[in-house]
């Protein structure tokens, strides 16, 4: 059984949910960025659980980006809301499913012309 760690949130995943969240044009003070979270897979693909009081289930996505990591592999990102409104998950998707090298900065984020998956 996975052991539930949390940890502090890191300023350059703030900066890039803020980010996120500019770019879909809402006001910042809508979605309060949790302190804590909970890394998946132990951190390996950059995904993280934003660890919110009464946390709901899943809802929907509200942002999706692209990147191409140093190793040239095309990263999907997408910030999701559960049904309480609030952030959930800031989910990375690689698409060998191998570790994350380079964790994006807001000018690496692509949000249409996606490069194509093969």
């Amino acid at each position: 059984m996975e052991e539930f760690v949390t940890r502090p949130i890191r300023e350059a995943e703030i900066t890039l949910i803020q980010f996120l969240l500019k770019h879909i044009k809402v006001d910042l003070n809508r979605f309060p960025i949790s302190d804590t979270v909970f890394e998946y897979e132990g951190g390996k693909m950059g995904s993280i659980n934003l660890v919110n009081p009464n946390q709901g289930e899943y809802k929907g996505d509200i942002a999706i980006a692209q990147y191409i990591d140093s190793d040239g592999i095309i990263v999907m990102i997408t910030l999701t809301i559960d049904h309480n409104n609030q952030l959930l998950d800031l989910d990375f998707w690689k698409v060998n499913f191998e570790k994350l090298i380079t964790y994006p900065t807001p000018n690496d984020l692509v949000f249409e012309n996606f490069k194509e998956i093969k």
